[in-house]
């Protein structure tokens, strides 16, 4: 197996990454588990790297806003300090075989304020929760490196659709998890390098989810807040005019 065709898959127990394995778009791609990369554990990174990977895909993350909400230090831990501990563990790689990886960060459209919607990737950032605000440092870590795309995203799993309502007032341009993998795949056949907004048309969650949940039925974003304890978005969709430029 040659080093510059191999693909490093971090968090390949979870959703997109579970899926970007089962879709078979990526060859000569190793998906360890935690107990042998842990991203708080910098001896992991270090030792993983030694197989000499082109490229490093990272999905990792702790990614449920209410559970961020409840245990904050736990998502800065995991989203902050993980993505910084991957980073300088590259820098480090690459000063020492002065060889490039180029490291594909899934990042999240909750970096930005969310409210009006047809955000590009020069909106300015306001992460309106713990979630987004741990994305959005996770972010500044990752633009350190020399070779970098970061995707903010917003996908849902088909087949893992548990709520019974959704929205018909709060707006976003989610995909569905087998259609982000695809883009990502079209974007790491490119030679872009930075911040890309990646996603669908612009609809509600009650519309995205109606296509696969057919008893799924309307509400309100006010009915969804009374219920939390933390804020949710109104309009985070985005502008993917970059995106579109850079596959083709």
């Amino acid at each position: 197996m040659k080093s510059e065709n191999k693909i490093l898959l971090i968090g390949g127990r979870g959703t997109l990454g579970s899926s970007i394995i089962k879709s078979k778009l990526f060859k000569n791609i190793d998906a360890p588990s935690k107990k042998k990369l842990n991203l708080l554990k910098r001896t992991d990174i270090k030792k993983v790297l030694k197989n000499k990977y082109s490229l490093i895909i990272n999905c990792a993350a702790m990614a449920r806003m209410k559970e961020c909400e409840l245990n904050p230090s736990k998502a800065i831990n995991v989203n902050v300090f993980g993505a910084l501990n991957l980073v300088r563990e590259i820098i480090n790689y690459e000063k020492r075989l002065n060889k490039k990886i180029k490291l594909l960060h899934i990042s999240s459209d909750g970096v930005y304020p969310s409210l009006k919607g047809n955000y590009s990737e020069n909106s300015k950032l306001r992460p309106y929760n713990i979630y987004g605000l741990t994305k959005m440092y996770a972010e500044k870590s990752v633009m350190l490196l020399n070779k970098y795309v970061i995707i903010r995203t917003n996908f849902f799993d088909k087949k893992k659709i548990k709520f019974k309502n959704a929205a018909t007032d709060i707006y976003t341009s989610m995909l569905e998890v087998q259609s982000l993998v695809k883009k990502i795949k079209l974007i790491s056949l490119s030679n872009f390098s930075g911040i890309v907004n990646v996603g669908s048309q612009r609809k509600s969650n009650y519309r995205n989810f109606k296509k696969y949940k057919r008893n799924i039925k309307p509400c309100k974003r006010d009915d969804i807040i009374k219920k939390l304890n933390f804020n949710i978005p109104k309009d985070s969709s985005m502008n993917l005019g970059l995106f579109k430029k850079v596959i083709k």
